[in-house]
């Protein structure tokens, strides 16, 4: 069996963003040259999420709406966390929208049901942030 790793770096210009990084998880797919396995993609942040659904503006905005009622940004007082760090929303949002993703490997392809992309999820940024990929398999 092999292993393949890989990080990406992220730097959003907003707080919170939904990033489609679908095209550098196929690459690195293919990078790695394993064709039948696994790929795990996970936030290397605890601010941050990985997951997969539609690459589709309006539920990215049906996201933010729904995730600001549940874990609203302001006022900071309102969280015991905040103190050194104004971001207790992040780790909150984070832990509703997971961690990380696995998805099937075959024939060399990321093996998808419809309309499903890879997501990047930042709740916290304006600053550099990583995500793993990685694929074990043959």
């Amino acid at each position: 069996m092999k292993s393949f790793r890989k990080e990406i770096t992220f730097r959003t210009p907003t707080r919170r963003a939904y990033l489609n990084i679908t095209p550098e998880v196929e690459s690195a797919l293919k990078e790695s040259g394993i064709r039948e396995g696994l790929c795990l993609v996970n936030a290397m942040h605890i601010t941050a999420s990985v997951f997969i659904n539609d690459n589709e503006s309006g539920l990215h905005a049906d996201f933010e709406k729904w995730l600001e009622k549940l874990a609203p940004e302001k006022p900071y007082s309102q969280y015991q966390h905040n103190g050194a760090e104004d971001n207790a929303d992040a780790h909150l949002k984070r832990s509703v929208m997971g961690r990380e993703c696995v998805v099937a490997v075959t024939g060399g392809r990321l093996d998808f049901g419809p309309w499903e992309q890879i997501f990047y999820g930042e709740f916290d940024g304006k600053r550099a942030k990583r995500a793993l990929i990685k694929i074990i398999g043959e």
